[in-house]
């Protein structure tokens, strides 16, 4: 092989790229804020707003300059030295089989691990070019994965049933909820600031200078930021919370930072009866039908009937101009550009889970509420960490793919180069699938499984990251998947009423956990047999 041979392996290596960091965040960044967007902490459009910036400056600025040839070790990389071009085939139908199994197991709303997916994929291409025997299936390759199924739901469940059950019996239940909450705010921005800073330095910053540093100069500078993110909430977020919440201001989010210069501000007044009835009919009109589709298109287009008919006479209406449907063009493209984030995704009105809502204890409202900004800071976190962390699922293939098209050699050090530009179109490509395909997994995974509030969602998910920040210490095997869905699931529990899970929406994950290494290797194995035993011009 030459340098620059092959250019059709790179070309649809990139083309595949895309398509596996978008079925990345259409599943992975979907399930990391299902628990935020189903608490109601934030919108669909605030997450993926949101996500599009800390999924990409997670992947563009702190992202792997190097990545692993064959993720996880599990087929040595000196196998293909004699012949690196089957090494970029089969990066390629490892691409093609996790893109495919990913992109379909979002649009059924299946939670998956991506990583599970491209490492099923290479043993896959590992088994069709060399057999079993090249594959590592004790535990540190095959084995590991297995257990992880086991391992990791059930430890994050652990740990977010320690969080959760002392913040219930504690602060939740309490006759004074609200005041205690409120008492206790700097503590918990303490926790979730000295864990969320942890989970980005010793996990997820693998492409700077931090990831060198030693256990005691992070905990140092994770006790640094903890302690000073705590202080400002005691002497800024506390009194912005007594006057929105307790004295019921109109002050905005961000009057935190200057609260102590704003004055009064009083509650507007309460909007008339003709408004509500009407703010409550548009309401219900978007929110109910049984697909988002047709409900919006059908709210859309009698909004823009009744708008046309009273403003145009029949003679304008007939208008064809140029700059009518270029009109009606731009309007089409903005509807379908944003139909992914203007989905229902809380299930709160969901029929068929309806027993499954009323099975869970509600709390204070108000109180509730307080826990809303730490379940955004945590998600925030963990966003970030997973951009700079995961992209190189999608970014390692594609990377070893160019870097053996430029030098026409395997690397048998089992790793390449990742260039920027890799980064950048794979954190872009992550922020698409969210956008347009993320809400299927946020619709099944969040309220879908049990009733999320703030305060359950804030430990869901700050569990989660304590979970994989320790089992990647210790050297267990976890995935992030897998960690916040037990999480999820450990809440349900704790309600003390086994009605309050979804039990069959559990065996749907289980399964697809399961489904995710055989579908995904059949399918990169099959086109490697295909592509490496195909005719050539040369026989």
């Amino acid at each position: 092989m030459e340098p620059h041979d092959f250019t059709w392996i790179f070309a649809v290596g990139i083309v595949s790229s895309i398509c596996d960091a978008f079925g990345i965040g259409a599943n992975d960044v979907a399930n990391s804020f299902a628990s935020s967007v189903s608490s109601g902490s934030l919108t669909l459009l605030q997450a993926c707003i949101i996500a599009c910036f800390t999924e990409f400056l997670g992947a563009f600025l702190l992202g792997s300059s190097t990545s692993e040839t064959i993720k996880g070790g599990i087929l040595s990389v000196e196998r293909f030295v004699d012949r690196p071009e089957l090494l970029m085939l089969g990066m390629l139908c490892a691409l093609i089989g996790s893109a495919s199994w990913v992109l379909f197991a979002s649009k059924k709303g299946m939670p998956v691990s991506t990583t599970h997916s491209i490492i099923g994929a290479i043993i896959g291409v590992g088994i069709a070019a060399f057999g079993g025997g090249a594959i590592q299936w004790g535990y540190s390759g095959v084995a590991k994965i297995i257990t992880s199924w086991f391992v990791s739901p059930i430890a994050a469940g652990i740990v977010t049933a320690i969080i959760y059950l002392p913040t219930r019996f504690f602060v939740l239940e309490s006759p004074n909820s609200l005041e205690r909450g409120i008492k206790a705010i700097p503590i918990y921005f303490f926790v979730t600031s000295l864990i969320g800073s942890f989970y980005i330095i010793y996990k997820g910053a693998p492409g700077t200078d931090a990831s060198t540093l030693s256990i005691g100069a992070i905990i140092g500078i994770c006790f640094g930021v903890a302690t000073g993110i705590s202080a400002f909430s005691w002497f800024f977020f506390v009194k912005w919370l007594r006057r929105r919440v307790v004295g019921k201001e109109n002050i905005r989010w961000y009057h935190i930072f200057v609260i102590h210069f704003v004055k009064y501000r009083p509650s507007p007044p309460p909007t008339s009866v003709t408004n509500s009835s009407a703010d409550m009919e548009v309401t219900g009109a978007i929110e109910s039908g049984a697909d988002g589709d047709a409900k919006l298109g059908v709210c859309a287009k009698n909004v823009d009937q009744d708008f046309d008919d009273s403003t145009e006479s029949p003679e304008e209406q007939k208008d064809t101009s140029l700059a009518s449907k270029l009109l009606r063009l731009l309007q089409k493209i903005k509807y379908y550009a944003l139909r992914g984030v203007r989905k229902d995704v809380r299930n709160l009105d969901n029929k068929d889970l309806a027993n499954v809502h009323d099975a869970a204890k509600k709390f204070d409202d108000d109180t509730e509420y307080l826990f809303s900004f730490l379940q955004v800071i945590t998600a925030c976190l963990a966003s970030f960490s997973h951009g700079s962390n995961d992209v190189a699922n999608a970014a390692g293939p594609i990377s070893s793919i160019y870097d053996i098209w430029k030098t026409a050699h395997v690397d048998v050090s089992g790793t390449a180069p990742v260039p920027t530009w890799v980064l950048a179109m794979s954190g872009a490509a992550i922020d698409l699938g969210l956008i347009t395909y993320g809400y299927h997994v946020m619709r099944r995974l969040g309220n879908g499984v049990t009733y999320l509030s703030p305060s359950r969602g804030f430990s869901a998910e700050l569990g989660t990251s304590l979970t994989v920040l320790t089992a990647s210490k210790i050297g267990l095997p976890v995935s992030t998947t897998h960690c916040i869905t037990g999480a999820i699931t450990a809440i349900g529990l704790c309600n003390g009423n086994f009605r309050a899970l979804n039990w069959k929406m559990l065996a749907w994950c289980f399964l697809s956990w399961v489904f995710t290494l055989p579908i995904a290797g059949l399918v990169g194995g099959l086109l490697f047999a295909f592509g490496s035993n195909a005719p050539t011009r040369f026989f």
